[in-house]
C-alpha cells in the first residue's frame, strides 16, 4: 500500500491542485475565447472583407462521386480560423499577464525593519559597555 500513499502526497501538493484549478478555469476561458472569436469577431472579419466567410474556404482536390465517396477537400478556411483564433487567445493572455505584472509593479512594499541582531551579538556589546565603564 505504499504506492498508494506516495499517489494520496502527490495529488494533495498545492502545485497539483493549482494545475488542476488552471485547467478549469482555462477550458472555461476557451469557450469564451471561442465565443468571442466565431460569433464576434469573424461576422466582423467577414463584412470588412466583404462577406467572406473563412470557415466555408476549401480547395477542392476530388469531386463527389454520385452514390460513392464523398468529395475530398483541403478545408484551409479552418486553419484561418484556428490561426485567429490563437491570436485572440494570445492577446487576452499577454494583456491579462501584462495587467498582473502592472499590479505588482505599483505594490510598493514598506521597506522592513532590519532584523534584531542575534543574542550573542547583544551579549557581546553589553559586555563592550559594561567594560568601558570600568
Amino acid at each position: 500500500m505504499g504506492w498508494m500513499q506516495e499517489f494520496k502526497a502527490f495529488a494533495m501538493r498545492g502545485n497539483v491542485v493549482d494545475l488542476a484549478v488552471g485547467v478549469i478555469i482555462g477550458g472555461a476561458f476557451g469557450k469564451i475565447v471561442g465565443s468571442m472569436v466565431s460569433d464576434v469577431m469573424m461576422p466582423i472579419i467577414g463584412v470588412a472583407t466583404g462577406g467572406v466567410n473563412f470557415a466555408d474556404k476549401k480547395l477542392e482536390l476530388r469531386s463527389a462521386v454520385e452514390g460513392g465517396a464523398p468529395a475530398v477537400t483541403l478545408n484551409y478556411g479552418t486553419l484561418i480560423d484556428a490561426i485567429i483564433y490563437f491570436l485572440i487567445v494570445a492577446m487576452c493572455l499577454f494583456l491579462v499577464i501584462k495587467a498582473i505584472n502592472s499590479a505588482k509593479k505599483k505594490e510598493v512594499a514598506a521597506p522592513a525593519a532590519p532584523p534584531a541582531p542575534p543574542r550573542q551579538e547583544v551579549l557581546l556589546e553589553e559586555i563592550r559597555d559594561l567594560l568601558r565603564k570600568r
